[in-house]
């Protein structure tokens, strides 16, 4: 909810700022920066004091941002510092997968991961009711109105949560970062999720911006319709966990990475809202099962290591999400249009197919 407000808020913040479309896409996306950048702390430190105290912590230090938003950011640039140190919230991802994965056995990975992982459902909550907060107390209240509910959760989740051992006990390469980053698998989980979780954040903290440019939606109408499609995405994450404990996570992401790039290029098209809205609500479906596929994988690969290899790869997310909202707003300045960055997005599904089918590592194959 935290990491995607100022997401929700867009509108209502670039109107009172007067900002280009490149400054609208930067300012929704330095927040995603922000939880790549933290998302690789969190996930080392989760690892080495668990995830219960590193949550926390997190939750708690979350207030900061949020305090200074609400009662003194007014120009572009603070805006842009409040965004980055939100990233703290985005790297709670990096602490719950870890928290799921320990808890549950392999045979069940992508189930609980994809139930942990649709956490980022809590980003509807925020694109749905921040315009409507906005519009009766101001966009700045809003981010005061956030900082109670950070607590009490944070309180909640101190009480609450329980710290596991992994299933396997030899720790003696528990926390060998560097054995992470000597594994090719790192990367291509990497490059997978940077394509499917950036997508998902990306544009769940664009489309309400997309929607009011584009098709003249009012500010509340554009917030109600880009929480409906980032409802698609977070929900499918589980189904798509699910569907890869069965078939395999390989095979899935082999049919899943072309059909979004097919759904991307109708929505670059531009064509009537009613059509462009399903084929965002399909594309957000498929982003958010190959979620799910990814961290089904994960986990049988990293087990020991899962809170900094969680962390890495949630990284990668967070940096595609920084780059596509980026090159959608600076996309439409140079072209005038949203087509040539959608344009892009869909390119990138697609070339990242023949890459997975010839680099995968046959071990994962049978995964």
């Amino acid at each position: 909810m935290v990491w995607m407000l100022v997401g929700a808020l867009g509108v209502f913040i670039a109107e009172d700022f007067g900002l280009t479309a490149t400054q609208k896409g930067l300012m929704v996306a330095v927040p995603l920066l922000g939880g790549s950048l933290f998302r690789v702390a969190a996930g080392i430190l989760s690892d080495r004091f668990g995830p219960r105290r590193t949550g926390f912590v997190s939750m708690l230090a979350v207030s900061a941002p949020l305090v200074w938003a609400w009662l003194a950011a007014d120009s572009f640039s603070q805006m842009i510092g409040v965004g980055l140190l939100l990233g703290v919230a985005g790297a709670s991802f990096a602490v719950s997968l870890p928290l799921a994965s320990r808890a549950y056995p392999m045979a069940h990975q992508g189930l609980a991961m994809g139930v942990a992982g649709s956490g980022n459902s809590g980003a509807i909550i925020s694109i749905a009711l921040a315009p409507l907060l906005a519009v009766q107390f101001g966009w700045h209240a809003v981010f005061g109105i956030m900082i109670p509910i950070a607590l009490v959760t944070a309180a909640a989740y101190w009480l609450l949560a329980r710290d596991h051992e992994p299933q396997d006990r030899a720790d003696d390469h528990r926390m060998d970062f560097s054995r992470i980053l000597r594994e090719p698998d790192t990367y291509w989980f990497c490059m997978l999720y940077a394509v499917t979780f950036g997508g998902f954040v990306g544009l769940s903290s664009y489309l309400s911006i997309f929607f009011f440019d584009q098709y003249g939606l009012s500010r509340v109408e554009a917030g109600m319709t880009a929480a409906g499609c980032a409802l698609a995405g977070s929900f499918s994450r589980p189904v798509g966990g699910f569907i890869a404990d069965r078939l395999g996570g390989l095979r899935v992401l082999s049919w899943l990475y072309p059909l979004i790039a097919v759904l991307v290029g109708v929505t670059a098209l531009l064509l009537p809202f009613a059509i462009t809205l399903a084929a965002v609500l399909a594309a957000m479906a498929c982003l958010g099962m190959g979620n799910g596929v990814i961290f089904q994988v994960v986990p049988q690969r990293f087990q020991r290591e899962i809170g900094a290899v969680s962390g890495l790869i949630g990284a990668a997310g967070g940096l595609g999400g920084f780059l596509l909202p980026s090159a959608l707003g600076l996309f439409r300045d140079l072209t005038g249009t949203y087509a040539t960055g959608f344009a892009a997005f869909a390119a990138a599904c697609v070339l990242i197919v023949p890459a997975m089918m010839l680099f995968w590592r046959p071990s994962l194959s049978q995964t």
